[in-house]
C-alpha cells in the first residue's frame, strides 16, 4: 500500500470521475428512449462524446501550455459536473448531442490531467503496479457507476444529480494533493500510414475496437430497452458486459506473449462475433441467455485492444514508443465516432438486434483480416514481443502515458530505427509475398 500513498488522492479522483462518467454512459441512452429519441438520434449522441474526446485529446496539452494543469482540471470539473443537469433542464436532441460532446471533452482533459500526474509521481518500479491498480479501479468505478441507475427512475432528475454530484466531488481529492504539478504535455502526431505499414493487424485491431465498443457503449442501453429490459436488467445487462471484459484482460494477454498474438486476436473476434450473434438470436428465442451471452461477449472483444497495442509495440523503437501509442488511442477514439452512426443506422432497419450484428460483422472482418496477414507476414521472434499490459481504450481514459513499457522502452538505449519510419527489416519483410518466403 505504501506505494499507493504517493498517488491515492489521485486515484480516488479518477474513481469518482469515472463512476460519474458510467452511469451517464447507461442514463442517457435510457433517458433518450423515455423522450422518443430515435436510434440514429442517440447513435450520434455516442459518436458526439468520442469526437469530443478526441477533441480533447488532441487539444488538452495547448490548454495546460496556456494556463497550467491546475486551471485545466477545475474548468473541465465544472464543465463536465454541469452537463449532466443541462441535460434533465434542456430536453432537445441537437441540444443533447452538443452536451455529450463536451463531456467527451471535458473528460478526456481530466484524464489526460490526472494521467500525467500519476506518471510523473510513480517511479520505474512501482509503475507497472500503480497502472495494474489504475486499470482495475477503471472496471470497476464503471461497473458501479452503471448499477447506479437502479437507485432511481431514469425518468427523473435524481440520477442526473448524483452524476453531477460524483464529477464535482473528484476534484476535491485532487485539488488538494500535495503532488507537484506534472511537466506540460507533450505533443503528440497523428500519421496513420505511418501506424498502418508498421501493423496493419494493430491497427485494424484498435478501429475495429472503436467501432464495436463505441457503438456498445452508446447503444447498448437503447438495445435493452428495446427488447423489453427492466431498468436493473438493463444495468446488470452493461455491467456483466463490463466485468467480462476486466476478467478476461489478463489470460488473453499472458496466453499472447507465448504465441503469435493474431492468433489470440483471431481467436477473440471468432468468439466475440459468435457471442454477439448469440445475442442477437437470443433476444427471440432465450432471453434467458442474453446475460451469460453478454458476459461472453465483454470477455472476448474487450482485450483486443489491448492485444493490438501490444502487437504494434512488438515492432516500434524506442523513440517511437509513446508517439504510437498515442496514435493507436486517438484513432481508436476516430473509430469510435463512426461506429455508433452505422450502428444505429442498421438499428432504425432492423431493431435493435442489428447492434450485435454489427459487432459480428466487424470482428468477422478483423479476423479474416488478420488471418490473411499471417500468411504475408511472420510473427515477431519471441525474444522481440513487449510485454502485455492490460489497456483500457479510449470510452474511459487515455492510459497512453500511464503504460509502463514506455519507461522500458526508453531506457532501453538501444535504437533499432527513428521515429520517423518504421524498422527497415520489418518494411522489407512486409513488402514481400508470401510466395517468395
Amino acid at each position: 500500500m505504501s506505494i499507493l500513498a504517493p498517488v491515492a488522492a489521485l486515484l480516488v479522483g479518477a474513481t469518482l470521475l469515472l463512476a460519474g462518467n458510467g452511469l451517464q454512459t447507461t442514463l442517457l441512452p435510457i433517458r433518450a428512449q423515455f423522450e422518443v429519441f430515435s436510434d440514429l438520434s442517440i447513435g450520434v449522441m455516442g459518436s458526439a462524446y468520442f469526437l469530443g474526446f478526441v477533441g480533447g485529446c488532441l487539444f488538452t496539452n495547448r490548454l495546460v501550455s496556456r494556463v497550467g494543469h491546475i486551471r485545466v482540471f477545475a474548468a473541465m470539473v465544472a464543465g463536465a459536473s454541469s452537463v449532466p443537469q443541462i441535460h434533465v433542464l434542456v430536453v432537445d436532441t441537437l441540444i443533447w448531442w452538443v452536451l455529450r460532446a463536451t463531456t467527451g471533452f471535458c473528460m478526456a482533459a481530466l484524464f489526460l490531467v490526472i494521467e500525467s500526474w500519476l506518471n510523473e509521481k510513480a517511479e520505474n518500479r512501482t509503475r507497472g503496479s500503480i497502472f495494474s491498480v489504475y486499470t482495475t479501479l477503471n472496471y470497476t468505478a464503471i461497473t458501479v457507476g452503471q448499477l447506479l441507475i437502479t437507485l432511481h427512475d431514469p425518468a427523473l432528475f435524481p440520477l442526473f444529480a448524483i452524476a453531477s454530484v460524483l464529477v464535482s466531488l473528484a476534484a476535491i481529492p485532487v485539488a488538494l494533493t500535495g503532488a507537484a504539478a506534472p511537466a506540460p504535455l507533450s505533443e503528440v502526431r497523428l500519421r496513420p500510414l505511418y501506424l498502418v505499414r508498421l501493423s496493419p493487424v494493430g491497427v485494424a485491431g484498435c478501429a475495429a475496437i472503436g467501432m464495436c465498443n463505441g457503438a456498445f457503449w452508446s447503444l447498448g442501453p437503447a438495445f435493452a430497452a428495446g427488447i423489453g429490459l427492466s431498468t436493473t436488467e438493463i444495468a446488470i445487462f452493461m455491467s456483466v458486459t463490463v466485468i467480462g471484459g476486466a476478467l478476461s484482460q489478463w489470460p488473453f494477454g499472458r496466453l499472447s506473449d507465448r504465441v503469435d498474438r493474431r492468433i489470440i486476436i483471431i481467436t477473440g473476434s471468432l468468439l466475440a462475433a459468435s457471442a454477439g450473434l448469440g445475442i442477437y438470436l437470443a433476444t427471440d428465442w432465450m432471453p434467458a441467455a442474453i446475460a451469460p451471452l453478454a458476459f461472453a461477449f465483454g470477455a472476448f472483444s474487450f482485450p483486443i485492444y489491448a492485444l493490438s497495442v501490444a502487437h504494434v509495440n512488438d515492432f516500434i523503437t524506442n523513440e517511437s514508443f509513446v508517439e504510437v501509442t498515442s496514435g493507436l488511442l486517438l484513432m481508436n477514439g476516430i473509430a469510435a465516432v463512426i461506429g455508433p452512426l452505422i450502428a444505429a443506422s442498421a438499428m432504425a432497419y432492423e431493431g435493435p438486434g442489428a447492434l450485435y450484428l454489427f459487432t459480428s460483422s466487424v470482428y468477422l472482418l478483423l479476423a479474416g483480416f488478420a488471418f490473411l496477414r499471417m500468411r504475408v507476414r511472420a510473427a515477431p521472434a519471441d525474444a522481440q514481443k513487449a510485454d502485455f499490459v492490460v489497456l483500457s481504450e479510449s470510452v474511459a481514459t487515455s492510459t497512453a502515458g500511464l503504460d509502463p513499457r514506455a519507461e522500458d522502452k526508453l531506457s532501453e538505449g538501444v535504437p533499432s530505427g527513428t521515429a520517423d519510419e518504421p524498422p527497415k527489416e520489418e518494411l522489407a519483410e512486409e513488402e514481400q509475398p508470401a510466395a517468395s518466403r
